[in-house]
């Protein structure tokens, strides 16, 4: 039996709570920042279908409004955040660009002409809608009871967000949701892998495994 796994599961968790942190802090400062310089980074969103600024692509997740808009964005994004963290900083990052690409992409492809889309929003939906139907791709029956958690939760609210109201862009909420689903097949441990040799599962619970019959 190897005693160093529990330990390497600890650290990985560590290493993505440690990397949301980060983030958070980020899109934090940048604030700062904005109303220091008097929101001038609301213009660095997402302007749909300009070539010339498709780079909001990747900046404006984390800019925000104000520190309302922030504070609004913060606290769905860390409590899915730490979720998906659990599973190591490598994932949390995957999903996380995963997300931020599909998502961004579709807005800047979909979105309202002469406008700018800013905020975290979009990556929430996409973490939302990654922990919703991870467990479904990996069979894993945890990860749809932690699904059915987030559902019950953030359910009313996410889906009020997609009903179009003026100033929000819910166009960006379905776009983010789209990238969710995205990741959560792109990293589903159910697909399958080239390999050299034998392969060797990683242990599951009996829910689980009757689940995969």
């Amino acid at each position: 039996m190897n005693k160093q796994l529990p330990q390497r599961s600890r650290d990985a968790q560590v290493e993505g709570l440690i990397v949301l942190v980060g983030i958070v802090a980020f899109m934090w400062l940048i604030e700062v920042f904005n109303t220091i310089d008097s929101n001038h980074l609301d213009n660095d969103g997402i302007i749909p279908r300009n070539l010339d600024r498709v780079w909001g692509v990747f900046t404006s997740p984390f800019i925000h409004a104000s520190f309302q808009h922030l504070i609004d964005n913060s606290i769905p994004f860390i409590f899915m955040g730490v979720i998906i963290a659990l599973s190591g900083a490598v994932r949390l990052l995957k999903v996380t660009l995963i997300v931020i690409l599909v998502g961004g992409i579709g807005t800047w492809l979909i979105g309202p002409s002469h406008s700018s889309t800013i905020g975290a929003s979009g990556v929430v939906f996409g973490y939302a809608s990654y922990l919703l139907v991870r467990g479904i791709f990996n069979r894993s029956a945890l990860e749809l009871v932690t699904g059915a958690v987030v559902a019950v939760i953030w359910g009313g609210a996410l889906l009020s967000s997609l009903v179009p109201h003026y100033g929000i862009s819910w166009q960006a909420h379905a776009c983010g949701a789209i990238g969710g689903v995205v990741a959560a097949y792109v990293l589903s441990s159910r697909r399958p892998a080239k390999t050299d040799g034998p392969s060797r599962s990683d242990p599951q619970s009996a829910l689980d495994r009757a689940l995969a019959k």
